[in-house]
């Protein structure tokens, strides 16, 4: 059939959705095919290796759908990812989307013309832990698109404090928090190497009131600890022959 490639495209492209070159080879699609359907106005190219269905607009989730297969580790998280699962202060005019990701990338212009973002590479773990640890697709969700489970989402929030979060929303923002799972949280502390944080979310615990906010203090001695033992072993070895 000659238009096969195209009745292919059709059926299987997934709407709302950017699609790179590797996605439409697994569909079918060769080089010229690709080339045809451009020309031919069926394929809107939106920048170098993204293309739209004919008509379409790519929406928030097929965006970041799309970048999940360019960006190692890159999930919704901190603000985003607690007001995805019904943690917010407010309702924003228009929502900006917090991503982070494990390695540094250079974004399409065409995606800042569809989607508000912020990205960070940020590591708040040690490295014997899981990056992807605590990221899953919401219920009914894109599987593409992972989101933090709001406990890691959290120590992700107390982060920002200082760079794109005020302390004071995030204060509000935590009395809508009351249903953290302390194991969860307590799992995500034990791993966490960033002092400043460990000491945020003690003191907004306490403050809480809630059941999560207790105990938090052991995380924040053990850290000091290993710090002073990692500078301790530093200079020990710097002191040798």
């Amino acid at each position: 059939m000659r238009n096969k490639p195209l009745h292919n495209l059709m059926a299987q492209a997934p709407r709302g959705q950017p699609m790179d070159t590797e996605m439409l080879r697994e569909m079918g699609v060769s080089e010229r095919s690709l080339s045809h359907m451009v020309s031919e106005a069926w394929l809107e190219q939106l920048g170098r290796s993204a293309y739209l269905l004919r008509g379409d607009k790519p929406t928030r989730d097929g965006i970041l759908a799309f970048l999940s297969r360019r960006i190692k580790g890159l999930h919704v998280g901190g603000k985003t990812a607690l007001d995805w699962q019904g943690v917010r202060h407010n309702i924003a005019f228009r929502e900006k989307v917090v991503l982070w990701g494990q390695s540094a990338y250079r974004f399409p212009d065409w995606v800042g013309k569809h989607l508000t973002y912020s990205y960070q590479t940020t590591n708040l773990f040690g490295e014997s832990f899981p990056y992807d640890e605590g990221l899953k697709p919401l219920p009914n969700g894109n599987p593409s698109v992972l989101v933090s489970v709001p406990e890691r989402a959290f120590l992700e929030l107390v982060s920002d404090v200082g760079k794109n979060q005020t302390l004071e929303e995030v204060e509000n923002i935590i009395v809508t928090m009351r249903s953290l799972r302390p194991p969860v949280l307590h799992m995500f502390l034990d791993s966490c190497t960033r002092l400043k944080v460990l000491k945020l979310v003690k003191v907004l615990g306490e403050e809480s009131g809630f059941d999560w906010g207790k105990h938090l203090q052991e995380h924040v001695d053990l850290r000091v600890e290993a710090k002073r033992l990692s500078n301790k072993l530093k200079h020990s070895i710097a002191q040798e022959p």
